[in-house]
């Protein structure tokens, strides 16, 4: 079973036992307040394995579905099958918690302020696909023709970055910015070779 698989499972029981009440919704979910001021640090983690409904559940872990195992299998293929597993779920996990560090700043001390979602996480992973396959189609609402990774990307950022500044609706926009960012960065650190790879993609 792959580990993109397992954080899908995993991900949709917790957020399913939200939904049902048979897990605490309000104590897992990221409160800016809590984490500041009450030091519940753990929040930082377990918002990514809760959802507001089924809709945003499912739209994750299928986003996470068609783009991990990409992520996954060139992770194995650049580090080696047990590192690169390590160093995926590294990526995953820790873009949960660095997606939203700026929210946990402007928020800390608004008690109103909450958050649930792998998103932050999601757009890691969907970035990472975009450096190791910069010409591979992505599909956008409306749009039915793919568009290539290394066009979407950055229309992308400019839009989650205009609609963070506008505060426009309850989507995490500065979430979604960050972990896109972190999913390039993350992979780069690891192995800078990797962005000579991400340029042969291009002129391919």
């Amino acid at each position: 079973m792959s580990a993109t698989l397992i954080i899908i499972i995993v991900t949709s029981l917790v957020s399913i036992l939200c939904f049902t009440g048979t897990l605490p919704f309000d104590s897992l979910k990221f409160s800016a307040w809590d984490v500041w001021h009450r030091k519940r640090w753990y929040q930082m983690l377990s918002y990514g394995l809760v959802h507001g409904g089924w809709g945003h559940l499912l739209f994750n872990m299928l986003t996470l579905y068609f783009f991990g195992d990409v992520v996954e299998k060139y992770f194995q293929a650049a580090f080696g099958p047990g590192t690169g597993i390590v160093l995926y779920l590294l990526l995953y996990v820790s873009a949960i918690a660095v997606s939203t560090i700026g929210d946990l700043v402007k928020y800390k001390d608004e008690p109103h302020y909450s958050a649930v979602g792998a998103s932050g996480a999601v757009s890691a992973i969907l970035f990472a696909s975009i450096l190791f396959e910069p010409k591979m189609g992505i599909y956008m609402y409306f749009i039915p023709i793919p568009i290539p990774g290394y066009i979407f990307a950055p229309l992308y950022l400019l839009y989650c970055w205009w609609a963070a500044k506008r505060n426009m609706d309850n989507i995490g926009h500065s979430a979604h910015f960050w972990g896109a960012v972190y999913g390039l960065v993350f992979p780069l650190i690891c192995n800078p070779q990797i962005f000579h790879h991400f340029l042969s993609q291009l002129q391919a």
